[in-house]
């Protein structure tokens, strides 16, 4: 577990330092694209690293034992993450490189949230928290849902300093989702997210050794 902490901690720490003060200086004397290779080398790095130690970690004991409610609720969760993730892949001013491009008013997943996909990472994380709460998950769980929603926040702060758009983004769009806005993300997107659903969850079988979404009860 010491290692798996470790590896989150450089993750998380590595990303908030190359995205806020290390910036500006990095891009400086490496170029934009050096910048990005560094980045990028670090970002796979301390992924991998994560990755090893979350394997060697012991499993369990788990704190509570999941019943049928709590995977339906983790199911839930899930395709709204991916609804609020497939969605953002298109027409995101919060991506890299799409200073200047937000629209005067938000459609789609933009009405629900102006990070749809933070908050698709920080839900998937939190669904899977719900169904499997042992140590080894909820630390790395908890750690992904700390990257994407404090990295959301500290974005905004310089986004507001450097994409001269943004202040009235921010003014028009919401940080905490209101879900009650999801239906307009469009049918082709609930679709593709339904669709990445059953085929991620039947992937969990043979890949994860655990049945989950509807496979659970059709296994």
């Amino acid at each position: 577990m010491k290692n798996l902490v470790v590896a989150l901690a450089a993750i998380v720490l590595s990303h908030f330092a190359l995205s806020h003060p290390l910036r500006a200086p990095l891009v400086a004397r490496l170029g934009e694209k050096g910048f990005l290779g560094l980045y990028s080398l670090v970002a796979f790095a301390t992924l991998g690293w994560a990755g090893w130690a979350f394997g060697e970690a012991p499993r369990g004991p788990l704190l509570f034992a999941p019943g049928d409610g709590a995977w339906i609720v983790a199911s839930a969760l899930t395709v709204v993450a991916l609804v609020l993730l497939l969605g953002s892949l298109r027409g995101n001013p919060a991506l890299p490189g799409a200073e200047g491009t937000a629209p005067a008013s938000p459609t789609g997943v933009f009405e629900v949230t102006r990070h749809p996909m933070m908050w698709g990472i920080a839900l998937w994380a939190i669904a899977h928290a719900i169904v499997m709460p042992d140590p080894r998950t909820l630390v790395l769980m908890g750690a992904m849902a700390v990257l994407a929603l404090v990295g959301s926040a500290l974005q905004d702060a310089k986004k507001r300093r450097l994409d001269p758009a943004w202040p009235h983004w921010q003014a028009q769009t919401r940080f905490v989702p209101n879900l009650l806005r999801l239906p307009g993300a469009g049918v082709a997107i609930w679709l593709a997210a339904l669709a990445a659903w059953l085929a991620a969850t039947w992937a969990h079988g043979p890949l994860g050794g655990i049945a989950a979404g509807v496979w659970r009860w059709l296994s």
